[in-house]
């Protein structure tokens, strides 16, 4: 985790919340008053974000104190109590919604993640998260994947290089798209790996033919389809599926052999966990 990406975010997200004030807690409780607040768990799933939210507290107050008692990753139920924290109560109720919001989504992105790990568990075949993420979150939500058991892919267009459909047809096809990519990789010096996106048998076997890539992904193929193509590059590139992939056919696709399945849906249409922080009389 990137502490600085981080701090920016938090200061960030806070200055959105507070503006001018926590008008509320600044009218009805004391500045010296002290209190203890528990973070309550509504919903059975996969807690994610707690260490998150302990650099929230410190940066809205670094005199309040936190005791975890349950860790990133491990598998909640209704009425676990995930941490307390003690201090300032006006530094508490600043923090509450910022920890909320953060450990929601990043616990039901963890939980989303874990489902389709379990699924696949036998198989070789690992998930993939994508690009599909919220703006300026992206960060928390790959790292929330990764607390679920997934696999990150590239974190954004400078790390990996992934040669698309539009890239594709922009370029002119397939062969003049792989040489226009390992040409500037060599001439910019770009030790970085090289995926390109097939849409059907003819495109992979072209790949197959000029090579030049670490990956393929297999975009939108049925099964059938799948399986051939897996057998047909027979361990010479990493192979990923994409497209269409849900819980409910996810172990269909790791069946067809791929090493990887890709699905936006770890992080674009999540439900968050639902839990509250109280106060603890």
């Amino acid at each position: 985790m990137d502490k600085e990406l981080l701090n920016q975010f938090i200061k960030s997200a806070l200055k959105e919340d507070l503006g001018d004030g926590d008008h509320t807690s600044l009218s009805t409780i004391p500045s010296n008053a002290s209190g203890k607040a528990k973070l309550l768990v509504k919903e059975k799933g996969i807690i994610a974000g707690i260490q998150i939210a302990l650099e929230i507290f410190k940066v809205v107050d670094e005199n309040l104190k936190v005791e975890v008692l349950i860790k990133d990753g491990a598998l909640v139920h209704v009425g676990d109590i995930v941490f307390y924290v003690f201090g300032n109560s006006r530094s508490i109720l600043i923090a509450e919604r910022l920890v909320l919001n953060t450990m929601q989504r990043m616990s039901g992105i963890a939980t989303t993640t874990r489902k389709i790990v379990d699924l696949l568990s036998g198989t070789p075949t690992k998930v993939l998260d994508t690009r599909k993420t919220t703006p300026n979150l992206r960060f928390l939500e790959k790292q929330a994947v990764l607390i679920g058991g997934g696999v990150n892919h590239r974190f954004g267009l400078y790390d990996m290089i992934l040669i698309k459909d539009n890239h594709v047809d922009y370029a002119g096809g397939i062969i003049k798209a792989i040489q226009a990519t390992n040409d500037y990789v060599k001439i910019h010096q770009k030790n970085i790996q090289i995926e390109i996106e097939v849409r059907n048998r003819k495109e992979l076997e072209e790949v197959l033919n000029i090579g030049g890539v670490d990956r393929i992904l297999l975009d939108n193929f049925k099964f059938e389809e799948l399986r051939a193509a897996v057998n047909l590059i027979d361990g010479r590139f990493i192979t990923e599926a994409s497209g269409g992939i849900t819980s409910e056919n996810a172990l269909e696709y790791a069946k067809c052999g791929v090493d990887y399945i890709s699905m936006g849906a770890l992080t674009h249409s999540i439900k968050s966990l639902d839990m509250s922080l109280k106060a603890v009389l």
